[in-house]
């Protein structure tokens, strides 16, 4: 019998997060990954291919994953080189967050972090949801700490990168976000009228993002890819 393969997965407590854990769990088949899961609470999910690390808040937390990791791949038979991909669905809000500082700690500092991590663990795919018109240049704050979290991610030598940049999300998520809650209701007027290059302004369901991302995991042709509206739908259906 071969070794399992695993893939690390960052942000499973999220609205896509949570989609993206879910279609991992629900393949099946000799080929079907491991999947790893640092988390600040409990997801109350039970399956024999998911392992769960409860962090605390603090750094020592984090700095300490690395070695349960590489405790937890050996307890379930994995060799070393057998984590595939690393995928981030990791994302807050300013508000959320209570300040810029904190919400670039998690939207680049954590993600960055955490890809460190797993590249050190053999990761060669990073698959990251980001956000559309992400560029570390912009002068708007969230666009160039979503670009940053990108640059970095890149800067630690992936063989394969891709990058989702969606728009609005369409979801229900746990925590309130009266503006999006507000954006959504008025999708499905706006989103017609946004036609050509404006297309990847679409606001987009999170299903289809989440499903785009668990169809990319294991791809192996080298190199940078983003991902807008069109693409993602695509990779939704594939």
């Amino acid at each position: 019998m071969s070794a399992p393969s695993g893939v690390l997965l960052a942000g499973a407590s999220g609205l896509i997060g949570g989609m993206v854990l879910e279609g991992l769990l629900s393949s099946s088949g000799g080929a079907a990954p491991l999947v790893f899961a640092p988390v600040r609470r409990d997801l109350g999910i039970a399956h024999a291919r998911l392992h769960t690390i409860t962090l605390g808040s603090g750094a020592r937390d984090i700095d300490a994953l690395e070695g349960v990791l590489r405790a937890r791949f050996a307890a379930a038979g994995m060799r070393p080189g057998t984590l595939t991909s690393y995928m981030c669905a990791l994302g807050t809000t300013i508000r959320t967050a209570g300040s810029q500082e904190r919400f670039a700690a998690v939207d680049r500092d954590l993600v960055l972090h955490l890809g460190g991590l797993a590249r050190r663990l053999g990761a060669r795919q990073a698959i990251l949801v980001s956000s559309v018109g992400a560029d570390a240049g912009s002068r708007t704050f969230y666009l160039r700490i979503k670009g940053e979290a990108e640059q970095g991610l890149e800067r630690l030598g992936f063989a394969r990168m891709d990058l989702l940049r969606p728009s609005l999300l369409l979801g229900e998520r746990a925590a309130s976000r009266p503006g999006e809650q507000f954006a959504q209701l008025l999708a499905p007027l706006y989103n017609p009228l946004l036609a050509g290059p404006l297309d990847r302004y679409r606001a987009i369901d999170a299903g289809a993002v989440a499903r785009a991302v668990v169809n990319l995991v294991g791809r192996d042709e080298p190199g940078r890819y983003v991902h807008e509206h069109a693409r993602i739908q695509a990779l939704s259906n594939a």
